[in-house]
């Protein structure tokens, strides 16, 4: 059972006007803000975590190093640093890098509508990922992914393809 975790709505300024339980956000297709997190090696390249089976939308799917929602009582820094540390075992210093919003509806009825704040970073290591947040990782060169993504597109998150169809020359540019 999903924990009853308040998430921040925004206005359409993406400014957060109220706090409300996830499930409902998702439920009711409110604006809300999250982030997605892209961590770089030294090689270039980018660490990608397969959500687990037991996620409760999109699950078992490819995505970016971590995702999440700005939790109540936290600043977006705060909430970044700590999800990532929660999903994928390490933290490492990111850079802001976008905005932007979008709108989708999942087969099980849920919607997410978001304002995601892109943030990238660069980590070397191995990953000590939570097994219930992410049944894989893998890291992958950046044309390698652009092409999976456009061979195998029902294999990533929405948000991500979102990302690599829109922000490609951010994601080969980024040092």
């Amino acid at each position: 059972m999903q924990n009853k975790q308040l998430i921040a709505l925004v206005d359409k300024n993406d400014n957060v006007t109220e706090y409300a339980e996830k499930q409902y956000v998702h439920e009711k297709g409110l604006l809300h803000r999250a982030f997605s997190i892209i961590i770089f090696n030294s090689k270039g390249e980018i660490l990608l975590h397969q959500r687990s089976h037991a996620k409760y939308h999109t699950p078992s799917l490819w995505t970016n190093t971590c995702c999440s929602h700005l939790l109540h009582g936290m600043t977006m820094d705060e909430c970044a640093h700590s999800r990532l540390d929660f999903e994928m075992g390490f933290d490492t210093k990111m850079e802001f890098q976008l905005s932007f919003t979008y709108q989708t509806k999942f087969g099980n009825g849920l919607i997410e509508h978001e304002t995601d704040h892109l943030y990238f970073g660069q980590w070397e290591g191995i990953p000590n990922p939570n097994i219930d947040e992410v049944m894989g990782y893998k890291w992958i060169k950046p044309k390698q992914l652009f092409e999976d993504v456009s061979m195998n597109p029902n294999s990533y998150t929405y948000w991500f393809k979102h990302i690599v169809e829109n922000y490609a020359d951010r994601i080969l540019n980024y040092k």
